[in-house]
């Protein structure tokens, strides 16, 4: 597949006899398993799915054309992608991890935080790790309150100064 894809969930193992396999979802996209629907292995061959069903906090999925145990244990450890032409479109001031790592972030005085390497999922909310390049991590709570603007096509974030979070401590 020559198109950038993103994760969406891992094979763990055979379920049953039947070709069954058990999924760890990565995909809060409530039609990304719904039957009929496609996903990918990483070498690109798609799997479509004839049939979904929650069970003890994975998905239990059978694919076409996987039918038997051993057809299933062949899909064991095996990454799931779609291609990010797939993702469904976010609203205003929401962004795809995956869009946002390599930006820049600054603070609104100026002062370089590096870049985000990392989005962390959070109940509360994302936190974005930035990495300055003397490999200085700094931990941003994705809140209107620290999050100035976001400039994903310009790869650059802008966040508030604030006191021990983004700025040093004041005397």
């Amino acid at each position: 597949m020559t198109e950038p894809t993103v994760v969406v969930g891992k094979v763990t193992k055979a379920h049953g006899l039947r070709g069954e396999v058990a999924v760890l979802p990565s995909s809060d996209n409530p039609d990304r398993f719904a039957v009929g629907a496609s996903v990918f292995l990483e070498d690109g061959r798609e799997l479509r799915i004839r049939s979904s069903r929650s069970g003890a906090g994975r998905l239990l999925i059978a694919f076409d054309g996987i039918d038997d145990r051993s057809g299933a244990e062949a899909l064991r450890s095996e990454t799931l992608v779609v291609p990010r032409s797939m993702l469904p479109p976010l609203p205003e001031g929401e962004y795809w991890p995956h869009d946002l790592q390599g930006c820049a972030v600054v603070t609104e005085s100026g002062r370089d935080l590096g870049r985000i390497v990392d989005v962390v999922a959070n109940p509360a909310h994302d936190l974005w790790l930035a990495v300055d390049e003397a490999g200085t991590e700094t931990m941003l709570p994705a809140i209107r309150e620290v999050v100035v603007s976001v400039d994903v096509p310009g790869g650059h974030v802008v966040v508030r100064d604030v006191p021990g979070l983004t700025a040093p401590e004041a005397d």
